[in-house]
């Protein structure tokens, strides 16, 4: 009777573990979507670098749910669907409202038509990439929605970490958000990163690379998170040239 209590018990505190990893990745994207919220209301209160902070903080947590629920094998269509709307409200709703009341509204009409742009193209990406054959994981099909959030959240940042208040760059500010809202609904390639895997041993160099990188953070984190964004937002459309270069030279040599 003790043997089948016992192995009662046991079943009963496996089941537990499991529904509790389960529901792991599934909270860190509820931070993810709760630090996005987070960023409109810093924004609405004039809390520019909160906000900014905030879309970093959710990109972390985007980055993470995923990760958790590959390592924990607890992948579902639930999580994958609750992960895309948590993305619409962190990387799309939230970075152009945060954009349009840091300095887009001094635009007027342009302002919030750019800003809304931005929104419908992180949605639209979300959903392509829903639907879109994951066959060549080594490559996104359009700019991630995380990165071009990041962009414009580093831009925020920056420019309020040396007082620039946003109507004075605000032309810019419009330019640069319809160019990544473009980039991310358009078909150019981007390096995913996805090979990478965590179970694996991996070089010495890239544990060091990664040390590297955080210590370059943690000295000016504004200006390296934009710097960082930047590039990986222009290495798309500077390989996708690359690339027709190669091509327009190989066609000459065969002629």
């Amino acid at each position: 009777m003790k043997d089948i209590e016992s192995d009662t018990h046991k079943q009963g505190s496996l089941d537990s573990r499991s529904k509790g990893i389960y529901l792991l990745p599934n909270l860190f994207t509820t931070s993810g979507l709760f630090a996005g919220f987070y960023a409109i209301v810093a924004a609405m209160r004039g809390d520019f670098d909160h906000a900014a902070v905030a879309i970093f903080i959710a990109m972390v947590m985007d980055g993470l749910d995923g990760r958790v629920a590959r390592l924990t094998n607890t992948q579902s269509s639930f999580g994958a669907e609750y992960d895309s709307l948590a993305d619409i409200v962190s990387f799309g709703v939230a970075p152009s409202l945060v954009a349009y009341s840091w300095g887009l509204s001094s635009l007027g009409k342009i302002g919030w038509l750019a800003a809304f742009f931005y929104m419908a193209a992180t949605a639209l990406r979300l959903a392509r990439f829903n639907i879109q054959d994951h066959s060549d994981k080594r490559y996104f099909s359009g700019l991630p929605s995380p990165s071009a959030a990041g962009l414009i959240a580093g831009m925020i940042w920056v420019a309020h970490e040396y007082a620039v208040p946003g109507h004075k760059i605000c032309i810019i500010a419009a330019i640069i958000t319809i160019l990544t809202g473009a980039l991310m609904v358009s078909n150019i390639r981007y390096y995913s990163f996805k090979e990478i895997n965590l179970k694996d041993k991996v070089p010495f160099m890239a544990v060091l690379l990664a040390l590297i990188i955080l210590v370059f953070i943690s000295i000016d984190p504004p200006q390296v998170l934009l710097g960082a964004f930047a590039i990986y937002v222009l290495s798309g459309p500077a390989l996708a040239l690359k690339r027709k270069w190669v091509h327009w030279k190989d066609k000459r040599k065969a002629k």
